[in-house]
């Protein structure tokens, strides 16, 4: 039923997202989650504490976000009815935890101003989904960056979650979503949160080792020339920062024989990453509606995995 109710909350999220008007009036259950760790990262990553205190206060908080997710969660699916129905209330239920439509949508923003030669608007666009500094990119790092935002983002915001849902059902996304939400507001490389959300960093890796595989995989797959996209995949996918990022952008990479990743700016500092493809070109304007058009081709197969895992 799992596999079943994460094709609903696929289906839902596709056709209508999260509407404008529900997020000015209650917000969304990420940016709860938000709210949740903001509140813990203020009242326990002291400047004063020690490193070791640090970590424990981050495993500390990161138990209270899970379980904050996890447990009502678990609660609802409990009185949820069997059946049909109760698949359809849990799909229903998931969908705000997925970002299919949301993802594109954020990925052709950037696209649209950067055809038409408008890098500042481009800039604006590519911020909403990116860390790193938007002022530090040019034409082509703007493209490069919204790609690569696209494939981690794909295996991040949408396979693992769903991975997650079908083993685990709906506590299953629900705690998903609530450690890699943590790894991204408090898993940073910076003086602040280095010990802190250290804890988040390393059940972030663990929860997208096999998701960020498979989203590898299906982009890899989905192409004319599958080969090519695992070459780079083998390659270059351990060259990236992440244990799990490399995968999907490497693929991605691959897919469209352009070079992604490389050096870039953060908040922290500068980041000296080796190129991912590096004898590829860097991406145009073009290519981003090019890995939008892999995007969709991907999570088709998704769902087409899905509807078999289903049926089994």
């Amino acid at each position: 039923m799992s596999a079943a109710a994460m094709i609903v909350a696929l289906a839902t999220e596709s056709a209508f997202g999260w509407p404008d008007r529900l997020y000015q009036a209650i917000g969304h259950p990420v940016t709860w989650i938000g709210r949740l760790i903001n509140h813990m990262d203020e009242r326990f990553n002291l400047p004063e504490d020690s490193p070791l205190e640090k970590r424990r206060w981050g495993r500390i908080t990161l138990l209270i976000v899970v379980a904050a997710a996890a447990l009502p969660a678990a609660l609802i699916a409990a009185i949820l009815p069997d059946g049909w129905i109760g698949l359809l209330l849990t799909g229903l239920l998931a969908a705000p935890l997925l970002a299919p439509r949301s993802m594109y949508t954020h990925v052709a923003d950037v696209a649209a101003p950067l055809k038409e030669g408008n890098l500042t608007d481009a800039r604006v666009a590519v911020a909403k989904i990116v860390g790193r500094d938007p002022e530090s990119l040019d034409s082509e790092g703007v493209a490069r960056a919204a790609i690569e935002s696209l494939a981690e983002n794909t295996s991040d915001g949408i396979v693992a979650p769903v991975f997650w849902g079908v083993l685990f059902g709906l506590p299953g996304i629900a705690a998903y979503k609530a450690v890699n939400t943590a790894d991204s507001m408090i898993a940073h490389k910076s003086e602040k949160y280095i010990d802190f959300g250290r804890a988040a960093a390393s059940l972030d890796d663990i929860a997208n080792w096999i998701p960020s595989r498979l989203t590898a995989l299906i982009i890899a797959v989905v192409q004319k020339r599958p080969l090519q996209a695992l070459s780079v995949v083998f390659r270059d996918s351990q060259k990236h920062r992440s244990p799990n990022a490399g995968w999907p952008e490497a693929a991605m990479a691959g897919a469209l024989d352009v070079r992604l990743s490389g050096p870039r700016s953060y908040p922290e500092g500068p980041s000296d990453d080796p190129y991912l493809n590096s004898e590829a070109p860097d991406p145009t304007p073009d290519d981003i509606d090019r890995a939008l058009t892999v995007y969709i081709r991907a999570m088709g197969l998704f769902a087409l995995l899905l509807f078999l895992i289903a049926l089994l």
